[in-house]
Parts: structure tokens; sequence; C-alpha cells
């Protein structure tokens, strides 16, 4: 058994580092949001205050990386397709290809634990290694990698916590697995807000075990380690990124003048009248304006989508275009069909028998899933992917501001591990994967001149356009 999971790892890890590494750095261009997150990395080498919607934690991560390698500011990262200078670049983007390179592998871990089959985990993170979109967002220098890393390393470290207390194994280090799940929790929110979905899985699983158990040791446990734990580490970072920011900069206007006045040059530094901050007013002060910045932005754009559209793939994103006449070059966010479809048809699926189950419709014409809520089973993950599937999407449907295909991508995570949930369930599972991963990795292999921007003819760029909205 340990053999034959050793060798799945191995598989695992080699085609992932393979597709995520190949042609790496390549273009060596400004790609769609590197002209934003290039210009905040270059703020923490010349400590220059620069605002963003977003936590700090993937960005401090990338110029950390650029920091070791050497990376100078300087260059503008002004439009999408600006050619950089030299190849220290490349650093930037190497630890948001790492770890996408590494999210397959967690995936298999995942599914193990949830009691999946070894070749239905396997499966599982096969088909995240051939899922297109996902492989475009982590080759750049972009947020999202981390913040899915995290987040389900977060659910990997619980849900081993789970199965040590359900095996009530002594002297066990289940407590020091509960803390690791709330500190990568608690690292996944601070890429992005976002990423507080993973927490909030772990705390409703731990809210219902409580209310089953009320055990008042597992209360003061679980706030300790789920909600204080992972806001000192939330906390701690921002104290990081405020402490490099010590220069007046392009984000002074969002800011109160006794925020700017902590700033060196700014104009309010010497002023009397002014009161200055310290810094849990800063962070204070920061956090709400970047809800406001999120809140109040209203501006289009030609790629944006609504959440209701991205499980059916509607309309991808145009992440680069070069002129190679009589070709051209493009890259896109776009999924991979066999992945994205049968997955979402897998996740209604799932959630139609989780509606029929709460309202007690047992007839249908498609056999019932079993589904048991009182203590955590296996057979509870239907609940369990359902919830976490929606989590990570309705809450868009309040967002009144452009928002973008790639919102989906934790959903999509999901979706695939429900498709995967539901093939294992089936007799004939062995001869359904392989049809599945032959497929996929064929689909993988037909849209990847859309993925790592090769050229290609008009007439193979429209065979691959499927949908009017691709273009």
């Amino acid at each position: 058994m340990k053999s034959r999971i050793t060798l799945y790892i191995a598989i695992i890890l080699f085609s992932s580092l393979l597709t995520h590494f190949l042609f790496y750095g390549y273009p060596n261009e400004t790609v769609f949001d590197e002209v934003h997150f290039g210009k905040f990395i270059s703020g923490y080498f010349t400590h220059e205050y620069f605002f963003d919607i977003h936590p700090p934690l993937g960005k401090l991560l990338i110029s950390g990386m650029g920091y070791l390698a050497g990376f100078k500011p300087g260059f503008s990262f002004a439009e999408i397709g600006q050619k950089f200078p030299d190849s220290t670049y490349l650093w930037l983007r190497f630890l948001p290809t790492l770890a996408g390179a590494l999210l397959p592998l967690v995936i298999f871990l995942l599914a193990l634990k949830l009691k999946f089959s070894r070749l239905a985990a396997f499966s599982a993170a096969i088909l995240t290694v051939f899922e297109n979109a996902l492989l475009v967002q982590s080759r750049f220098i972009l947020l999202d990698s981390f913040l899915l890393l995290f987040g389900f390393l977060a659910l990997l470290f619980y849900f081993i916590y789970r199965e040590r207390k359900a095996a009530a194994i002594k002297n066990s280090r289940g407590i020091f697995y509960l803390m690791l799940a709330g500190i990568f929790g608690a690292l996944s929110l601070s890429v992005k807000w976002t990423g507080a979905t993973f927490l909030a899985l772990i705390i409703i699983l731990e809210a219902i075990r409580f209310i089953r158990e009320k055990n008042g040791q597992l209360l003061v446990k679980n706030l300790l380690t789920l909600i204080i734990l992972p806001l000192v580490i939330y906390f701690s970072i921002f104290a990081i990124h405020l402490k490099l920011l010590t220069k007046s900069g392009p984000g002074d206007a969002f800011m109160s003048p006794a925020f700017q006045k902590t700033l060196l040059g700014n104009v309010y530094q010497n002023s009397p009248e002014v009161k200055q901050l310290n810094l849990l007013e800063k962070f204070e002060e920061l956090n709400i304006e970047m809800y406001r910045a999120n809140a109040n932005l209203t501006a289009g754009h030609p790629y944006s989508s609504k959440w209701y559209s991205w499980p059916l793939m509607i309309r991808p994103i145009y992440y680069w275009y070069k002129n190679n006449a009589p070709n051209a070059s493009r890259i896109y966010f776009l999924g991979n069909p066999a992945i994205w479809w049968t997955s979402t048809i897998a996740m209604f699926y799932l959630l139609i028998k989780l509606i029929q189950f709460a309202v007690g419709f047992v007839a249908s014409k498609i056999p019932p899933l079993k589904i048991k809520i009182k203590k955590y089973t296996t057979e509870s993950l239907p609940l369990f992917l359902g919830g976490a599937y929606l989590l990570n999407l309705l809450p868009f449907a309040a967002i009144k501001r452009a928002m973008f295909l790639y919102h989906y991508m934790v959903s999509l995570v999901f979706a695939i591990i429900a498709l995967v949930y539901l093939i294992d369930k089936t007799q004939n599972k062995q001869r359904i994967f392989s049809i599945l991963l032959v497929i996929s990795i064929l689909s993988f292999i037909f849209f990847s001149p859309l993925t790592y921007g090769l050229s290609l003819s008009e007439k193979a760029y429209h065979a691959r356009l499927w949908l009017a909205s691709w273009q």
C-alpha cells in the first residue's frame, strides 16, 4: 500500500512540476495583473507606501524571494506586454508557480484523509494538475496559488486532526494539527479575504462538534487555535507590511492625515494639528479602507463576468497577446472543458440530491445518496463538499463590483473533488476514471497553446473558441 501511494506521489509531483515549469518565464513580458502586483512588490524595496485591496502576505512572499535573488526596483510594470529588462522577474514568478505545483499533492493527501480510494485521490490530483485555468493563474506574479495552497493545507491538517481524535490515539499531537489548520487558514486569509472561507469551514465543523459534545474544554481550544491564533498571525503580517512601507508614496491618498503623518516625506509629517496613529490604529484604518475600496469599485471590465456564469465557464479572461504575423500568441484564463464542465455537472447533481435530502424527497429516478449528519463519517462528505462549494460561490452574489472567472477557483477545486467522490461510488470506477483522465489530458494538450502563450494560426485559434463569448 505504501509503495503504491509513493508511486502516486511521484507521478503527481513529476507531472505537476513539469506542467507548471514548462516554458517557465515565458513570456518575458508583463502579463495581466502583473502590472499591479509588480508595482506593489517594488514598493517594498523603495519603502514607498502603496494601497491594495488585498492583504499583504502574497506580495510579501514574492518580494521576499525577489530580495534573496537580488531584485532591484526600477521597472515600471506600466502595461501588459512591457518587456522585462533582465531575468530577475523569474524569481518573482517562482513562488506562485511552486505553490501551484504543490497544490495537486495537497489535494491527493486531503482526498485520502476524506477516505477516498487511492485511485480516486490520485485522479483528483491529476485533474488538478491538468486544469488549464489553475495552471495559468499560478505561472505569473499573481496571488491566488498561495490562497489555494494555504487554504487546502488548512483543511488537510484539520482532517488529520479529526482522524486522530476519532482514533483516540494516545499521546498524539492532535492539537498540533489543529494549530497548523488555524495557521494555514490564517495565511490563506492573509493573501486574500476570500481565503477566510477555509477557516469558516473548519469553525463550522467544530461548532457542530461542540453542539453535539457540549465540551467546554473543546470550546476554549477552538477559540484559541481557530480564532485568536489566526487573528494574531493576520495582524503580524500587516505589522510587517506597515513597518516596511515607511515613506510617502502613491497610496497616501487613501489614508487619513493621521495615518499619513507616520510616513516620511508626507505633507502631514510635521503638522502639529494632526495626531499620529499607532500601529494598531493603522492596522484598523487600513482594513477599513480596504473594505471600502472593495465595496466602492464600480469600474467595468470587458472580461468581467457574473458569478452564476462561472460554473459554465462562459467568459474567460484575456491575459496577454503578441502578434507574430501571420500567427499570434495569446494567454487566456480558460479552464479545461473536460474537467470544468464535468465537475460542474457532478456538483449540480450533488446539490440536487442534498436539496432532495433537506426537503424530504426520496422518490427520484436518480438513486439517493446516503447522507448522515449526526456524526462525522465519510457519508457526510456530500454535505461538506456541497456546503464548501456554495460558501465559496454564493457570497459573490452580493458583490456589485466587476468580478472575474478566477474568483471561482476555490469552488472549482471542490467541484473536482465532488466529481471524483461520485465516480468513486460507482461500480465501474476504474474504467470511468481511466476515460476521464485520458480525455482531460488530451483536452489539456489541445488548449495548452492558450495556456502557455504558444503561437497559433488564426484557424487553429478559432478552433479553440468553442463559445462565441470566449473571444
